[in-house]
């Protein structure tokens, strides 16, 4: 028989008589990532070891709207707005069996002349929620003359430890038949929107964000569409 001294702190003994870590003492021991669009399940006992998790939660980004403008006119659109971002420290132990995760979508890329599409909500069980930015508006008119438009409002923070809604899409102009600037899309936590666009063509977008093409139009920047992440650490 040998006899073993052990901290305390970070150390205990199971009922087989293994000293064994305490859960929760060792940081972080895994990051999981959800990231296609849709419904997904975080089911704890894949984890039987965990204590906690840190969840970080982004929504999708608005579409732009559609556009198309007749001869020697222009039309240019407003970006839609970026998603929200929310994150929560999480106890194992309020955590159910599975906890349902959804993916919000980026919104869909709006049809000549219509609206782009809202971007979707993520979500963690009922912990934490993330709201969906708004899409593009198809507010203006094909024509010549001087106009211009408001960008779209941001979303409304969501729930959690802490929480915020995304950048709001910015506001178009036109100046004449030649001349006008479409709206930057809005950013979010964890991306950047599109950048407003002065020329012919679809909406600009970074890596990770969609946008709509349309001939002889300037619509809106699309925002950047990243996926929600979870972290389970002890």
């Amino acid at each position: 028989m040998a006899s073993v001294c052990a901290c305390g702190q970070y150390f205990e003994v199971n009922d087989d008589g293994e000293l064994c870590l305490k859960p929760g003492v060792q940081g972080l021991r895994d990051v999981v990532y959800f990231k296609e669009p849709g419904a997904h399940q975080f089911v704890k006992d894949d984890y039987p070891w965990l204590a906690r998790i840190r969840v970080r939660v982004q929504a999708g980004g608005g579409g732009a709207a559609g556009a198309a403008a007749a001869a020697k006119q222009l039309v240019t659109r407003p970006g839609g707005a970026g998603g929200g971002y929310s994150e929560a420290v999480i106890d194992a132990a309020t955590l159910g069996a599975v906890e349902s995760v959804v993916v919000g979508a980026g919104g869909e890329a709006g049809g000549t002349s219509t609206d782009g599409g809202p971007g979707g909500n993520s979500s963690f069980g009922g912990f934490v929620v993330a709201n969906g930015g708004g899409g593009g508006t198809a507010v203006m008119t094909s024509g010549t003359s001087v106009q211009c438009y408001s960008g779209i409002a941001a979303p409304l923070a969501g729930s959690g430890d802490w929480s915020t809604g995304g950048g709001a899409g910015g506001a178009c102009i036109r100046l004449s038949g030649t001349q006008g600037l479409a709206g930057a899309g809005g950013d979010s936590r964890l991306g950047h929107g599109g950048f407003p666009r002065a020329s012919n063509g679809g909406g600009g977008a970074p890596p990770g964000a969609t946008a709509a093409a349309r001939p002889e139009a300037l619509p809106g920047a699309t925002p950047v569409l990243p996926g929600p992440r979870v972290r389970a650490a002890l």
